[in-house]
């Protein structure tokens, strides 16, 4: 959802002249996505996203619109959440420009609109201090002359009110175009270190995104590693548009997900997964997306699934928004960082946990789940949506891990048991997020409804793991982007009936879905002149270990997924 909205600030006009000013000695990286095609009424769209070099969207960035040649503001429009924008303008010859506070401008320019046009632009923001702006790179940057002459443009600027157009005498240089790079390859690799209860492991994530013509891509991604849990995974995604109304996702996957031992002998599990999908715009606002969903595990198992998928979206209007959608689930997505690759999602998988399946006549079966969700999306206002979803969920068969530790055992011994989740859950849930400023960011979530949670009476007779009852589950985020690339991202998780979710109430809407305390920290590293982006990332999840059981006179049955993980490691984006 996108709306338009006036000059918040005088910083942001500041930023906007200085932007024109200065454009030619600023580091462009700006990319054209080659999308045209008409729009009723006569009046040309622009649409895009807002960005920051390492992919994360740019909230409340201002896109300004000028005429070629000259400094006469004509249209102005403000990211959203997810970075994105919308404008409307008539044909033309402009330059767009998009600004946002702690991070240089970049401009594209002299572009042709014709009537009716559709294009479809993406700016990749440098964060301000870098050493590539003109005033940065002056040895008297220190000067006080500088403050007076930003002082004497804030007046001159500032005088406009809200809505008002923006006129400057001075005639601004002329801005550089922007280089084009729909044609590169974009490649993010990362190497970390984890540990957790479980064990120890080093692992690697890389993914690149291979533009194969104007309307197709291939995204590649793989994981591996050294130690027990390590995952191993190997992904493709082919994007491609057959017609502009249509957008066709073909997405693969094969990683192995360890040993299981049976009474005949011990073999390795491993999953193939296989995804079609068709996101047809109707009309501009109407999509609806349909396709499947093939999974089968190989070696030591031959189970299967297949199934269907739709979704429908409408835009009520440019603030509302209602969906509705069928998904199945046929593995565990678990991650704390889902990275963007010029709209491609790449989800790097978590190590799974073999006990976690439920054996069957000596072969492991495939977890199930599916989902029926029905949801409303209202922007409140320029810094804060809500959302408010139902959703029935259907769980066909699903593994779950259990500790059974009793009390009296001196020597700590412990039991490994795996039950069967069946059955139906539904609820509703509510997400309320908002921009506090331009740094800071926070977002609360409530659910309740009729679920699965676990027995008490799963202590005294193991073959009755889950019982039916009322749920409750709760999240508070806050997020903070600091002007010295740091990123912290604080997340608290608490579901007090001790209830085992076969489908996260607030899938789709988290960053992580640990349980208790979560905290992800990322820190930009200097470069050193490459023409790379690199980061440290620190991962701490569950931090005090809370996991949801029962306890008894005797003993206690306690979860044994989702327990707490430490992680730390480098990654590159190039």
């Amino acid at each position: 959802m996108r709306f338009f909205a006036p000059f918040k600030s005088q910083v942001t006009a500041i930023m906007m002249i200085a932007g024109l000013v200065l454009l030619p000695t600023v580091k462009i990286s700006a990319v054209s996505l080659p999308r045209i095609n008409s729009s009723p009424g006569g009046l040309a769209v622009i649409t895009g996203y807002v960005r920051d070099l390492g992919g994360s969207p740019i909230a409340d960035a201002t896109v300004a619109i000028f005429r070629t040649g000259t400094s006469k503001l004509l249209k102005q429009v403000a990211s959203a959440s997810d970075g994105k924008f919308l404008a409307k303008i008539l044909p033309g010859k402009y330059s767009v420009m998009a600004v946002a506070q702690g991070f240089n401008p970049m401009t594209i320019a002299d572009i042709e609109i014709g009537q009716a046009a559709h294009l479809e632009y993406g700016f990749k923001l440098e964060r301000s201090g870098s050493g590539n702006t003109l005033p940065e790179k002056r040895l008297d940057r220190n000067n006080p002359k500088w403050n007076v002459r930003a002082a004497a443009i804030s007046r001159s600027i500032y005088q406009n009110n809200d809505g008002s157009k923006v006129e400057v005498n001075e005639a601004p240089a002329e801005p550089e175009q922007a280089k084009n790079s729909g044609g590169k390859i974009q490649t993010v690799a990362a190497t970390y270190y984890a540990f957790s209860d479980h064990g120890s492991f080093t692992g690697f994530n890389a993914a690149s995104l291979i533009p194969l013509k104007e309307n197709a891509d291939l995204m590649i991604a793989g994981q591996t590693g050294i130690g027990k849990d390590a995952p191993n995974r190997v992904d493709t995604e082919l994007r491609f548009k057959p017609v502009e109304e249509h957008q066709v996702r073909v997405r693969s996957s094969f990683g192995t997900l360890g040993t299981v031992a049976t009474e005949e002998k011990e073999d390795k599990l491993g999953q193939f997964t296989l995804q079609a999908t068709d996101e047809w715009t109707i009309r501009d606002g109407v999509i609806l997306v349909y396709g499947f969903d093939y999974s089968k595990f190989t070696g030591a198992g031959n189970d299967s699934s297949i199934s269907p998928r739709i979704g429908f979206q409408f835009d009520l209007d440019a603030k509302t928004r209602v969906r509705t959608a069928f998904t199945t689930q046929t593995e565990d997505h678990s991650w704390s960082r889902a990275l963007e690759l010029e709209g491609v999602q790449v989800a790097f998988r978590e190590p799974v946990a073999v006990e976690d399946f439920v054996i069957a006549n000596g072969k492991p079966l495939m977890n199930r789940s599916s989902r029926i969700e029905f949801g409303v999306e209202r922007v409140l206002d320029n810094r804060s949506s809500i959302e408010l979803n139902a959703f029935v969920d259907t769980v066909f068969g699903k593994g779950v891990g259990f500790t059974f530790t009793p009390f009296d055992s001196s020597s700590g011994d412990f039991t490994k048991l795996v039950g069967n989740q069946q059955g139906s859950s539904r609820g509703i849930s509510l997400v309320y997020a908002r921009r506090i400023n331009g740094h800071l960011s926070a977002a609360a979530g409530y659910s309740f409804g009729q679920g699965q949670k676990i027995s008490e009476r799963a202590i005294t007779n193991p073959g009755e793991f889950f019982e039916t009852g009322f749920f409750r589950s709760l999240f508070g985020q806050l997020e903070a982007d600091l002007p010295t690339g740091t990123n912290v991202r604080t997340v608290f998780r608490l579901s007090p009936e001790a209830t085992v979710f076969a489908i996260d109430p607030f899938q789709g809407r988290l960053a992580i879905y640990d349980p208790g305390l979560s905290i992800l920290i990322t820190q930009s590293l200097p470069t050193m002149g490459l023409p790379v982006h690199a980061e440290a990332v620190i991962d701490a999840r569950n931090v005090f270990d809370f996991r949801s059981g029962v306890f008894g006179e005797d003993a206690s049955l306690k979860l044994n997924s989702a327990g707490k993980m430490i992680r730390g490691g480098i990654l590159v984006r190039f």
